[in-house]
C-alpha cells in the first residue's frame, strides 16, 4: 500500500476542497450537494466534511456503518445504494434519508423495522425511467401505487423520488429522463397526503449529468467522482 506523505495528504484535501467550491459554483443554493464517498477512505471522507459538505451518500451499508462513528461534524448520512430486504434493519435509525426504496416489498421492509425501533424512517422512491436492466426502481406507471402503500405506512415519511440517469452522452435523452420524473414529482407535491406533507427532495444527478439535473428541477445531486479528482 502506498503511504502518502503528510504534504501529499495536504495537498489532496486542499484539491478536494477546490473541487467542491468549483461544484457548488455551479448551484443554486436551494440545491443539496450529496457527497458520494463510496470506496473512499475515512480521512478523504473527513476532507469533504472538513470543506463543509455534510450530506455524505453510501451504497453499502457495511461501508456506511463502519464510518459512520468516524466522521466528525453535523453529518446527515444518506444510503444511495441498491438496498437489499435483510440490510434495511441496520440502516433504521440511522440515517437521515433512504433513497433507493424500489419495491412494494422494500416499502413494506421499512415500515416493519421502523415499527421495530418505533421510528419513522424518511426515504424517497426510485424510479426507473430508462428501461435499463441493471439499473432498479419502479416504473413510472406504479407511481401511484406505490405513494398510496407508503401512505398506509405509519413509519414511513416520504420524502420524494429518486431516479439514475440513463447510460449515454446523449444531453437530449438524459433531458428527457428527468424531466418525467420532474413532473411525476410535481405530481405527488399536490397529490400525496399523509399527515403532514413533506415532499421536497427531488434526487437526480451525479458527476457527468448534474448539470443537467439541477436545469430539470433537481433538489438534490449525488456527486462522487468530480470530488475527489486529484
Amino acid at each position: 500500500m502506498e503511504i502518502l506523505s503528510e504534504q501529499t495528504d495536504l495537498d489532496y484535501r486542499e484539491k478536494i476542497q477546490q473541487n467542491i467550491e468549483k461544484i457548488k459554483a455551479e448551484m443554486p443554493d436551494d440545491v443539496t450537494l450529496v457527497a458520494v464517498t463510496k470506496m473512499h477512505t475515512v480521512n478523504e471522507t473527513q476532507a469533504v466534511v472538513d470543506a463543509g459538505v455534510y450530506d455524505l451518500g453510501e451504497n453499502r451499508e457495511q461501508d456506511l456503518m463502519a464510518k459512520k462513528d468516524k466522521i466528525q461534524g453535523p453529518v446527515r448520512w444518506h444510503f444511495i445504494g441498491h438496498l437489499q430486504t435483510n440490510k434495511v434493519k441496520y440502516l433504521v435509525g440511522q440515517v437521515a434519508l433512504i433513497h433507493s426504496i424500489s419495491s412494494m416489498k422494500l416499502i413494506n421492509k421499512v415500515e416493519t423495522e421502523s415499527a421495530k425501533k418505533d421510528v419513522v424512517t424518511d426515504i424517497l422512491l426510485q424510479f426507473n425511467l430508462t428501461d435499463e436492466d441493471t439499473k432498479s426502481g419502479f416504473d413510472a406507471s406504479e407511481l401511484d401505487a406505490a405513494t398510496a402503500r407508503v401512505a398506509q405506512c405509519e413509519h414511513i415519511r416520504l420524502r420524494g423520488l429518486m431516479c439514475i440517469g440513463p447510460m449515454t452522452e446523449n444531453s437530449d435523452k438524459i433531458h428527457k429522463i428527468f424531466a418525467q420524473l420532474k413532473q411525476m414529482y410535481d405530481k405527488i407535491k399536490t397529490t400525496y397526503k399523509n399527515g403532514d406533507n413533506e415532499i421536497d427532495t427531488l434526487s437526480m444527478g451525479m458527476t457527468n449529468d448534474y448539470p443537467i439535473a439541477i436545469e430539470e428541477g433537481a433538489t438534490m445531486i449525488r456527486v462522487g467522482r468530480k470530488i475527489f479528482e486529484r
